[in-house]
C-alpha cells in the first residue's frame, strides 16, 4: 500500500488545545516537505471545489520529553524526515520568532513537545516502537 510512514509524537503532559496545535503544526511540516503525499481536491455533488490533504494516512503518538528526544535520535540515525516543535515556539508570534527560539535550544537535550516523522515505513516503526498512540 505505502512504503513510507507518517507518525506524530506529541508530548503528553500538554493540555488538549496545545497538543492539537502542534500536531496541525507538524503537519504542515510533512506535507511542505513531501508534497506527493497530497491528494486531489474534493469536490462536493454541487461542484464545489474543497482543498486537498494528504492521501497517506498518518498515525498520532505520544510520550514524554525523553521519550521525544528518543525518537528524535534514532530518527537523525535512521535519516529521516523530522519536523521538530519545541515549547519556547509557544511564546512566540510568528515564523521567524520560532526559529530563533528553535536555534537557541541545547540541540542535544531539546524541549520537545512534538515531533512528525517520514520515511521508510519499517524504518518509522522501529523509531517509534514502544510508543503508545494518543489517547
Amino acid at each position: 500500500m505505502f512504503d513510507t510512514k507518517i507518525a506524530y509524537i506529541v508530548r503528553n503532559d500538554l493540555p488538549i488545545w496545545q497538543r492539537l496545535n502542534v500536531v496541525a503544526f507538524l503537519a504542515t511540516g510533512i506535507a511542505a516537505s513531501a508534497p506527493e503525499i497530497m491528494g486531489a481536491p474534493y469536490v462536493d455533488a454541487l461542484g464545489r471545489q474543497y482543498g486537498n490533504m494528504s492521501g497517506q494516512p498518518m498515525l498520532i503518538f505520544e510520550a514524554d520529553v525523553a521519550g521525544l528526544q528518543t525518537v528524535q535520535r534514532k530518527g537523525f540515525e535512521r535519516e529521516l524526515t523530522m519536523i521538530p516543535y519545541v515549547h519556547a515556539m509557544f511564546s512566540t508570534g510568528h515564523d521567524e520568532a520560532n526559529r530563533e527560539v528553535f536555534l537557541a535550544e541545547d540541540a542535544e537535550n531539546m524541549n520537545l513537545v512534538g515531533l512528525g516523522l517520514r520515511g521508510p515505513k519499517k524504518m518509522v516503526d522501529k523509531v517509534i516502537k514502544g510508543l503508545a498512540l494518543h489517547g
